[in-house]
């Protein structure tokens, strides 16, 4: 009698996972061998969160590449851990739709993501067992990495949701997210270790808080774009398809719950819909972009030179991202500017967050009563 499941190839992706986990591990460990065991988990860290960007990164390329669904099945390829074994599946697929969502590529595409995911999870929970064992000697508490391990597993749930509801433009805008809130997890974990504090003004560390939220909105609005397909539905800049104002079906193109290209009542999106959606990213980025001017002149504008490397470095980021930007619109979405657009996204989002991290860790009455306080 046959299983009712089948759960070797969930045992051989976690098997693949494991020895993926090892390779870091492995060089961890080698590099901090006779290190305490905190500065090896202080790098393992660093390292994670390395592997957490580029995850973010290729996960862009995943949906840019159209290859969301090049495995449509969770967590294997049609029932087996590698698009080897579903080569017929795979070849049966693609000589019915060549153009589809399914060919060898797409699913290698697919599949490399995951396993890059399944990666950085098993470290998660290395990470989380060991700051239990070493719980007396870290500078953070252990529930922290605890958090985070519980955190990626919501994002492997998020993962399976985008597969097996066929990219559901919420589920996939929410995967995003997350992934963005775990590399922002990572990072302050990454920082508790490390002696760097930075004494920023109250009034520069409220403004940056200000620029990370309008940020993650920004993002989620440009992940809405993503996954609805919206990016070319604007043509040329700063105007519209040549209108300042063009007709926009707002009401249709921010309707939550939805199936990708439909509306609520199941009917085909309309393009008016698409515009709605890329004119939104485009005007509350004028926001983003203002919010973020100012909080870089601010931290210009103090004396301490590492504040102000601060702000160098963060209008270095957002005339990148304008670049990019303004790239995927004139240039017609090429993928290698969508790519850079959104890992200058991810990096906004971390350097924010390192930076709010580090001035955390000089108390409140010194940040008060620091001579810069009053030149915010």
């Amino acid at each position: 009698m046959s299983p009712l499941v089948d759960f070797s190839p969930t045992l051989r992706l976690l098997l693949l996972a494991a020895v993926g986990a090892l390779l870091p591990l492995a060089w961890v460990w080698l590099r901090r061998r006779r290190g305490h065991a905190q500065t090896r988990l202080a790098l393992l860290t660093g390292v994670t969160l390395f592997l957490t960007f580029d995850l973010i990164v290729f996960g862009s390329f995943t949906r840019l590449t159209d290859s969301g669904l090049g495995c449509p099945d969770w967590p294997g390829c049609y029932g087996h851990a590698s698009p080897i074994g579903a080569q017929a599946p795979i070849a049966q697929a693609e000589a019915a739709l060549p153009s589809g969502p399914v060919t060898v590529i797409k699913a290698w595409i697919e599949m490399i993501h995951r396993y890059l995911a399944m990666v950085v999870g098993a470290l998660c929970l290395v990470m989380a067992a060991a700051s239990w064992a070493e719980r007396r000697s870290l500078p953070h508490s252990p529930w922290w990495p605890t958090f985070t391990l519980l955190w990626v597993i919501v994002q492997g749930l998020f993962g399976k949701l985008t597969v097996t509801l066929k990219l559901y433009p919420a589920i996939v805008t929410l995967h995003l997210l997350g992934g963005l809130f775990l590399l922002a997890l990572l990072a302050v974990q990454r920082e508790s270790f490390l002696a760097r504090p930075l004494a920023l003004p109250a009034t520069l560390r409220r403004g940056a808080l200000a620029v990370l939220a309008l940020l993650a909105l920004q993002i989620a609005l440009g992940g809405w774009v993503s996954t609805n397909y919206a990016v070319l539905a604007c043509g040329g800049f700063p105007t519209c398809n040549g209108q300042w104002w063009p007709d926009a079906d707002f009401a249709n193109g921010f309707s939550l719950l939805r199936d990708l290209g439909h509306t609520e009542s199941g009917d085909l999106l309309p393009f008016q819909a698409l515009v709605a959606i890329h004119l939104v990213h485009r005007w509350f980025a004028l926001v983003v972009a203002v919010a973020a001017v100012w909080l870089a002149i601010g931290l210009l504008r103090q004396p301490d030179a590492g504040l102000r490397r601060w702000g160098q470095g963060l209008l270095a980021l957002l005339a990148a991202q304008i670049a990019t930007g303004l790239s995927n619109v004139v240039l017609q979405w090429p993928i290698a500017a969508a790519l850079l657009h959104s890992a200058g996204a991810a990096a906004l989002v971390l350097m924010l967050t390192l930076l709010l991290a580090r001035s955390a860790t000089v108390p409140a009455a010194a940040r008060q009563s620091h001579p810069l306080a009053g030149l915010a």
